[in-house]
């Protein structure tokens, strides 16, 4: 039954490999590098998770439920090994304005309708669409997320206990100066450093858990007064410990849930298709990035179900959801993360520093786990992108720059929206100025027009003004074969074209149009001309066919 139920699940999915063990088996090796990688992963989310939750008006603890679910359930059956989940900044910055608005209890059932959208999307293979983004969109993404993560980084530099939620992130503290400014970058630069220098003497131990160790251990034995992992989840009365006080009307952990009724699901409905589309773009977008370094495809409709069985499960456990996480994905590869143990590790490790090591892990100097995000930004960054500037295109160069800036000052989603936006107008003009036509006379006095470039939407004017109606002979022949025509308003030009040589008095031939423009035309009988080497290709207008629009098919 079990079986069954898993195939009829997964049977119209890019299934990739869901087990935990590589064909290739498990050394015991390969095992200590996926769970160093997986502890130094889970040491990361913790301070990550907790401003994620500030930024969304919630309780840490909602963060680092929904660090926890989402990056384990993701890890068992996500679409790409290597990949880490959890609460984001991206998704944070629209749940502020639901829960500032209408109340927590709202922003769980709009993460479990985020879930179930996010599944459905799985279903219907949206995933495959995420192949129409644009490199230049791909590079912008990618250099804006590593400044969004380094400006994040910032607030670490302010003094414990001032540190306030604006509502659009961490802000409104006092900074650092003087003496403890100094300590503070002596120990980020020397994280940094131990980072940078690790993989030359060994590679036993992933080098951003031995920066956090070594840094760590330095500033705890020394006794330095820095602002430390503690000092952040103070700001919130400490790391709280699980509760489950279940009663009528609440969550699992206790969290009050929204009434199930229409007008709820009409208040949460546009939230929950933001966030669904926000989670899935970043975490394709990382999927394929993660994808690039591990050499490894497909899995796209399946992370898609993998980040809504996630969100949907999160949200009744009342966390606050997630996607995939670009810095901590990043940190897991080049930690030597390739496996799904790797990500289940973090999980796992996350949920102990919940149950048993807060005060442990309270005691982590915040300057360790810049250190290593720093050091995530600068091999994030796409640094070859100054040298491609001045090598491609003008409008791929704009649009690497307009990503870039939409994604620091907006959001992801509406920065990779409107690259492709403007990649796909470019495009579209750049192939409307391609229309032209080479013309000349047969021994029998008629005219030929041989097009050449694709007859569309954008290129419909410049084709109709080829022709010139008034000064052709009586005969005129229009030769498609170094063209296409790709859709609707193409046939409408070449009707239009048509009609001008009609009341001319005039003889119209098309030659070289595919079977399926011989069928859409409706004056095919009197244009076309039959030839066997006619191209075969379809045009997407069947609606139009089926309505009339095109007169009498």
């Amino acid at each position: 039954m079990a079986r069954s139920i898993f195939h009829s699940f997964t049977k119209n999915l890019d299934v990739t490999d869901l087990r935990w063990i590589p064909e290739e088996g498990m050394s015991a090796g390969r095992l200590r590098i996926e769970l160093l990688s997986g502890l130094t992963v889970a040491l990361a989310l913790v301070p990550e998770a907790v401003a994620f939750a500030f930024v969304a008006g919630v309780h840490p603890l909602v963060g680092l439920y929904a660090a926890f679910l989402v990056g384990l359930i993701t890890a068992l059956i996500g679409g790409r090994p290597g990949m880490i989940s959890g609460a984001t900044g991206a998704l944070a910055v629209v749940m502020v304005a639901l829960v500032a608005q209408h109340g927590v209890e709202y922003l769980f059932a709009t993460v479990i309708l985020m879930g179930l959208l996010q599944i459905f999307a799985g279903f219907m293979q949206w995933g495959k669409f995420i192949r129409l983004v644009p490199h230049p969109v791909m590079l912008g993404f990618v250099n804006g997320l590593a400044i969004v993560i380094f400006l994040a980084q910032l607030s670490q530099f302010k003094m414990p206990g001032t540190i306030e939620n604006t509502g659009h992130g961490m802000g409104g503290g006092e900074w650092l100066s003087g003496a403890p400014l100094y300590l503070m970058l002596a120990l980020v630069a020397a994280t940094m450093a131990i980072i940078w220098v690790m993989p030359r003497i060994t590679r036993a131990i992933p080098a951003p858990l031995a920066g956090i160790g070594i840094v760590a251990a330095v500033v705890i034995f020394a006794g330095l007064d820095v602002p430390r992992v503690g000092d952040l989840a103070s700001i919130e009365g400490g790391f709280p410990m699980i509760h489950i006080p279940f009663g009528e009307g609440m969550g699992l952990y206790g969290t009050p849930l929204a009434p199930l009724t229409l007008e709820t699901f009409w208040i949460i409905l546009p939230y929950a298709v933001i966030l669904a589309a926000i989670g899935l773009i970043e975490s394709l977008l990382t999927l394929n990035l993660v994808g690039d370094i591990t050499n490894t495809r497909g899995g796209a409709s399946q992370e898609c179900v993998a980040q809504g069985v996630a969100n949907t499960v999160t949200g009744f456990f009342g966390g606050m959801g997630g996607c995939a996480m670009i810095g901590q994905s990043m940190i897991n590869v080049k930690s030597g993360g390739r496996t799904r143990v790797a990500g289940i590790a973090a999980a796992v490790f996350l949920l102990l520093f919940i149950l048993v090591g807060a005060p442990l892990i309270e005691q982590i100097p915040l300057a360790a786990l810049v250190g290593v995000m720093f050091m995530v930004v600068i091999g994030t960054f796409a640094w070859n992108s100054f040298r491609i500037l001045r090598k491609v295109p003008l409008t791929d160069a704009f649009v690497i720059l307009l990503v870039t800036v939409v994604t620091v000052y907006k959001d992801l989603a509406v920065a990779v929206v409107v690259g492709v936006i403007v990649s796909a107008l470019a495009y579209a003009w750049n192939n409307a100025r391609r229309i032209h036509a080479k013309t000349y006379e047969t021994p029998e006095g008629a005219k030929v027009y041989q097009v050449q470039g694709p007859l569309f939407f954008g290129s419909t004017d410049g084709f109709v003004e080829l022709f010139d109606v008034v000064g052709d002979p009586t005969r005129v022949v229009v030769d498609f074969a170094d063209s296409r025509v790709v859709d609707q308003s193409a046939l409408q030009a070449i009707e239009a074209v048509a009609g001008k040589y009609e009341e001319a008095g005039k003889r119209l031939e098309l030659l070289h149009l595919s079977r399926d423009c011989h069928r859409l035309l409706s004056k095919a009988e009197q244009l076309m001309v039959d030839s066997d080497d006619d191209p075969e290709y379809g045009i997407a207008v069947n609606y139009q066919v089926r309505t009339g629009v095109l007169g009498g098919h």
